[in-house]
């Protein structure tokens, strides 16, 4: 035994199991983990080899004798009446019927939904009106003479629920003293299954990550990556108090049932996870506006009343395309069902952007045959933490920077308590595991920030993310590893015939294009490449009609009447904005012809009227801004906005320098360096 588990065993005695044998069972009974634990704690919890396998013996006696499958429930009802009393394993659950006056108890599995049950035991465990528990009962068989209203002939003589029946907060903090941080990440890691020798530290904490929903009230993770990566096993396995959805669902059932007067899922779980979140394509827009407003207070309202609820909200979701893709392709919010993924309101309310594509797809020998907690001890502490707040925990040591917003700060806060309530209970953590906390906080948050800056909306720009120490007063700035589509614009000069340009429609959202121009022998022609919208390929027309009449004041008369021109417009923020693009063809039709390359990292700003009058963009602050974010390093911008140069921050007034041109002659002699 390792100094680990022995530490474990004698610290936590009779709460700590062996996972393996929790593995060798599983494989052969399909009941939560929670349920096995709970046996093999009981007949198990020992060192000897053969009492252990005596142990096993009886474990998969009981679950062979007392577990029944949903297929055989009529089986099992039989039985109980030619037996006269069974003790059975199942998840139990109860309502009261108002007609009937009386509580009625209905076994999942078993099939029956009317079973007599004494009401001492409603009023002990309470959750068996709010979900159910799974429970050890024992059951009798006997007819029911006396019943004014609906008959029944099963009746619960006793019943022990397959949790524990108490926590004690303050000796699981204690116990926690016990341990040093890395031995305690260690034993929550094989807790949840895995074995840490295997993973670095970054990796562990992404493990912990995923259980904060179930310790934190009200926060919103978002976990994408390849399948096959364990991302919603501890909502199906770790904690009898949070659900997995597998499909769409509705508001009466997430929220509130008018018709009912029912509370929905949100306040009756600690948290609510979907899973294959692209299964929601189908899901009602109601749906999405009203969870929209309860991620961001926990609150909604349904019908005349505001209510509201304290579970937290985990989307779970697979990618079809390496990471590197996404980010140069797409954005990261790309596997979401069109209902979430176009919402930025919605995405913005994200706390935590969990990097799916980090964890590795579980293989054997990443399984632990070391002692965790049995989890529903663990799930009994997180679900206690939850009463708990440890977001200030961050201003004993650091403030935040000024790019994070309210909402970012929120976010951070909120990440941080979390990990804290997992890793430090107790709430006392030094300087430098704070630290290593709030970067991985300001990550997962700042992933969010840039996918939505992607997205093309200027006022999620601010993604410099950073911390200060109060003491040193020191900025530290916290990137994303994947930096969200950085470079896009090449510090390289293009082939000739190639440009970057921008333009912002009226919304504010940026549209940013690699316009590419090519040539072969023929007569002036123009062909478009497919996926130009109409708007760009008016756009192009126009500039294309200005070339075509001043071709010869340009220096290409000859070159052009002997040339057909392909133009292609690449998307590069793949937000489908639509660009006016009339001074970018002018430059890349010149290039072109001319065999020479525009300026390195230039990006191309203004448009052209039907007279060739030279139409300058609505606003230079968020074309800027996404070019300077995404490699520019000078821009070529139409006179008329010099005036909104006195707009742009200082950052992008530092290192973008501006070319400023009055025609379309001058744009195309100095976008290629020849004026």
């Amino acid at each position: 035994m390792s100094e680990l588990d022995r530490k474990a065993a004698s610290v936590f005695a009779g709460k700590v199991v062996r996972k393996d044998l929790v593995r060798k069972v599983k494989v052969g009974a399909n009941v939560p983990v929670f349920v096995l634990e709970y046996l093999l704690g009981r007949y198990c919890a020992t060192d000897d080899s053969m009492a252990i396998e005596a142990g096993l013996r009886v474990v998969n006696s009981m679950l062979a004798e007392n577990f029944v499958r949903p297929d055989e429930a009529n089986k099992a009802q039989s039985f109980v009446r030619e037996k006269g009393k069974h003790t059975l394993i199942d998840k139990l659950k109860v309502r009261y019927l108002s007609q009937d006056d009386k509580y009625w108890a209905e076994f999942v599995n078993f099939g029956h939904k009317y079973v007599h049950i004494p009401e001492r035991y409603i009023r002990q465990f309470d959750r068996l009106l709010m979900g159910g528990i799974w429970a050890q009962v024992n059951i009798r068989h006997e007819f029911d003479e006396e019943a004014r209203g609906k008959r029944s002939p099963f009746w619960i003589d006793e019943m022990q629920p397959i949790q524990l029946a108490s926590f004690d907060l303050e000796e699981y903090r204690q116990c926690r003293r016990e341990f040093t941080t890395d031995e305690w990440i260690d034993l929550l890691i094989r807790t949840v299954g895995m074995e840490p020798s295997h993973f670095d530290r970054r990796l562990k904490l992404l493990f912990l990550i995923r259980l904060i929903p179930l310790c934190e009230q009200n926060y919103n993770l978002v976990e994408l990556g390849p399948r096959g990566t364990g991302k919603s096993f501890a909502y199906q396995e770790i904690s009898p108090y949070v659900i997995l959805l597998t499909g769409p669902t509705t508001v009466a059932n997430l929220f509130y049932n008018l018709a009912t007067g029912k509370m929905g899922l949100v306040g009756l779980w600690d948290a609510v996870a979907f899973d294959e979140v692209a299964d929601l394509q189908n899901m009602q827009k109601e749906v999405v506006t009203t969870l929209k407003t309860y991620c961001e207070s926990g609150t909604f309202a349904r019908g005349k009343e505001a209510l509201s609820g304290s579970a937290s909200i985990a989307l779970f979701g697979n990618t079809n395309q390496p990471v590197e893709v996404m980010v140069h392709s797409s954005h990261l919010f790309a596997p979401m069902p069109d209902v979430i993924r176009e919402d930025m309101a919605f995405l913005d309310r994200v706390h935590f952007y969990l990097p799916g594509w980090e964890v590795p797809k579980m293989r054997i020998e990443f399984f632990t045959d070391h002692y965790g907690f049995v989890v529903d001890y663990l799930a009994e502490a997180l679900r206690e933490l939850r009463r708990h707040n440890f977001t200030e925990m961050i201003d004993h040591y650091f403030s935040l920077g000024s790019h994070l917003n309210a909402r970012d700060v929120k976010a951070a806060r909120k990440t941080v308590s979390g990990l804290i309530k997992l890793i430090c209970p107790d709430g006392e953590i030094p300087r430098e595991d704070m630290a290593e906390l709030l970067d991985v906080a300001l990550e997962g948050r700042r992933r969010v920030k840039e996918q939505l800056k992607k997205m093309g909306s200027f006022e999620y720009h601010k993604t410099s993310f950073s911390y200060i120490d109060n003491e040193t007063r020191v900025e530290r700035f916290v990137g994303v590893p994947e930096e969200g589509g950085r470079d896009l614009i090449s510090i390289d000069p293009l082939d000739p015939g190639s440009v970057y340009t921008a333009s912002v429609d009226d919304q504010g959202k940026v549209g940013l294009y690699r316009l590419e121009v090519g040539c072969s022998a023929g007569s002036g022609k123009l062909k478009l490449a497919g996926g130009i919208d109409s708007s760009m390929k008016n756009s192009i027309q126009r500039a294309f009609a200005y070339i075509q009449g001043n071709k010869v004041d340009m220096g290409v008369g000859r070159a052009f009447v002997t040339t057909d021109f392909y133009v292609e417009g690449i998307d590069l923020l793949s937000n489908r904005i639509s660009c006016e693009v009339g001074v970018a063809l002018i430059v890349a039709i010149n290039s072109a012809l001319k065999k020479h390359s525009a300026l390195p990292a230039l990006l191309i700003l203004g448009d052209l009227s039907i007279q060739g009058n030279i139409k300058g963009v609505r606003s230079l602050a968020e074309p800027l801004q996404i070019g300077m974010d995404n490699g520019a390093r000078r821009a070529l911008i139409p006179i008329e906005n010099k005036r909104h140069f006195l707009e742009v921050s200082a950052d992008i007034v530092e290192r973008v320098d501006p070319i400023f041109y009055g025609d379309p002659l001058t744009a195309a002699m100095k976008a290629l360096g020849m004026n």
